[in-house]
């Protein structure tokens, strides 16, 4: 069935969420109008009238497998407090799959690809799901948004309808639930030991030719260090991948953990290839510099986060890349153990040649895929309107985020406070408990997006400092869609992977100096022998269609 345009499917979604359960019965299940569900014989244990801001609750005893992302920080376990309330709230009993955080990637697909994964496989980012969508293994989950009123309404509320149309395949469905954000949250920096800067006469940087400054600053006076030695390049696709993920947002350009093959110039008005464009090619330069000049430890593309961590700790480095958990929880509290004096703060992404920006799209965080066997069980809507309950309603993410209300918190004029003997993330080192370790709540499995009050109400004062100088800046826009049909799909995987490839493992010669910058010409060749173009003319076909089809 053709669609009928954006809006009046926009409209017929916002509707659907909140009429009854049993007016669904036997109906359509597609947001779209089209590939009809019927859902009559799926309700074992939902509710009848399930509504924004109602508590689920099973009207039977249920339980639903699910892949857990098994954090080394604060290892799974089966007595959390979180797993029984959840029990106690919604009659469901989740069956984790705990798969190791450094090989969740490889295992889900596995896992997918045998026909074995869970009901539920969360901690998902776009475009991952995109490899499992032409085997019919996960669910076009959008068919089956009218069961999740909290999903809709904060869609609605929030205005993220183009973030979801970016994320749609050919057919005009979506494949992922993601994690919605009110507002855009921003997760990495640079971080310095301010007191080495202090002792120099230097501020904190705030754009990117001031960091090199500094690091040129500190290499005068400790010629035999590296200034700046970096994390996050093992367990990534990219090297360095939290790095070049905020330094190419100064250039407006994804690189790092944000990296894809295509992005949208909004100039030219089409699909261009990421890896050969100008603000690419200056995010390389500027690494170069940086490792030509021992400005950057080279070890920075290939050693563990540990590794990088012991040389901030040994005074071997004194920049680093940051999140606020890590700057507050590592970094700072171990730093103030072993070194008198250090102090050490995370600035807010310094400015590049694009300016005062955030990466568009930035709204939407990773989220769940549904397995296809899903739909088979007589449960179906049930599931559904618990995934809606505890990744989507209020209530749902204040108890994944903060736990028990008199238990593990308190909340009163507007403010969440842990309760005695209860430590987040650093925030009271003596406490003989932890929120995530020993009870299981903000885990990142099942904690993310929300209001901006709920998401704000863990920040430190670091952390808020950041986010609202971060807050200030403009969003790019956002990627149109542009989803490909089954074929093209297929076509565009074989030529995808070994193009990402190229780009990753020359990036990393051309920083690291294995390859000179002169190269630049050739290595562009290099990728229009790899059908580069041929990847993006196929993109700007597509997004032409979805154009003219959709409006």
């Amino acid at each position: 069935m053709k669609n009928t345009g954006q809006l009046s499917r926009r409209q017929m979604l916002s509707a659907a969420g909140f009429i009854g359960l049993a007016a669904l019965t036997g109906c359509g299940g597609g947001e779209d109008g089209g590939d009809a569900k019927d859902l009559s014989k799926k309700q074992n244990g939902a509710m009848k009238e399930y509504r924004v801001g109602q508590q689920f609750k099973a009207s039977e005893s249920l339980s639903f497998s699910i892949l857990h992302n098994n954090n080394p920080i604060y290892p799974m376990k089966d007595g959390w407090l979180f797993w029984q309330e959840v029990t106690k709230r919604t009659g469901i009993t989740l069956k984790p799959v705990a798969v190791p955080l450094s090989d969740y990637e490889k295992k889900r697909s596995v896992l997918i690809g045998a026909g074995d994964a869970p009901f539920l496989i969360p901690k998902t980012y776009h475009p991952s799901e995109v490899a499992f969508v032409s085997s019919g293994a996960i669910l076009p989950v959008s068919d089956y948004v009218h069961l999740m009123p909290n999903f809709l309404d904060k869609v609605r509320k929030w205005k993220l309808e183009p973030e979801l149309d970016s994320i749609r395949q050919s057919d005009g469905k979506y494949y992922l639930l993601p994690g919605l954000h009110e507002k855009v949250k921003s997760g990495y920096s640079l971080s310095f030991r301010t007191d080495v800067l202090e002792q120099l006469g230097l501020n904190l940087p705030t754009t990117w030719d001031q960091v090199y400054d500094v690091f040129k600053a500190i290499k005068a006076e400790h010629p035999d260090k590296y200034p700046f030695s970096d994390r996050w390049s093992t367990n990534t696709p990219f090297p360095a991948a939290a790095l070049l993920s905020y330094l190419g947002q100064a250039h407006g350009v994804k690189a790092g953990w944000t990296y894809d093959n295509l992005s949208f110039d909004t100039k030219a008005g089409e699909f261009v290839f990421t890896g050969a464009t100008d603000a690419y090619r200056q995010v390389v330069e500027y690494l170069r510099r940086l490792v030509a000049e021992k400005l950057m430890d080279p070890e920075s593309f290939t050693q563990t986060d540990d590794e990088a961590v012991q040389k901030l700790l040994g005074e071997k480095s004194f920049a680093i890349s940051a999140n606020p958990q890590e700057l507050v929880q590592n970094y700072r509290y171990n730093l103030g153990k072993q070194v008198k004096g250090a102090k050490i703060e995370m600035v807010p992404v310094p400015l590049g040649p694009a300016g005062p920006v955030v990466m568009g799209g930035a709204r939407l965080e990773n989220g769940v895929m549904i397995s296809t066997k899903a739909l088979k069980s007589d449960t179906f809507v049930a599931m559904m309107q618990f995934v809606d309950w505890l990744w989507y309603s209020d209530e749902g993410q204040r108890f994944a985020k903060w736990g028990v209300q008199g238990t593990t918190y308190t909340y009163s004029g507007g403010r969440y406070k842990l309760e005695p003997g209860i430590s987040l993330m650093g925030s009271n080192p003596g406490a003989p408990k932890d929120l995530q370790k020993d009870y299981g709540f903000f885990n990142g499995v099942f904690t993310y997006g929300g209001s901006w009050a709920l998401v704000s109400s863990s920040f430190s004062t670091d952390e808020r400092r950041f986010q609202d100088a971060m807050a200030q800046r403009e969003q790019l826009p956002i990627d149109p869609a542009h989803p490909l049909q089954s074929v093209e799909q297929e076509q565009a995987s074989l030529w995808d992977t070994p193009l990402r490839d190229h780009v990753t493992q020359n990036t990393l010669k051309f920083v690291l100096g294995k390859r000179p910058l002169s190269d630049w010409g050739d290595y562009v060749t290099e990728l229009k022998a790899k059908n580069m173009d041929r990847l993006v003319g196929l993109h700007n076909t597509a997004r032409e269609r979805f154009k003219k089809e959709n409006g």
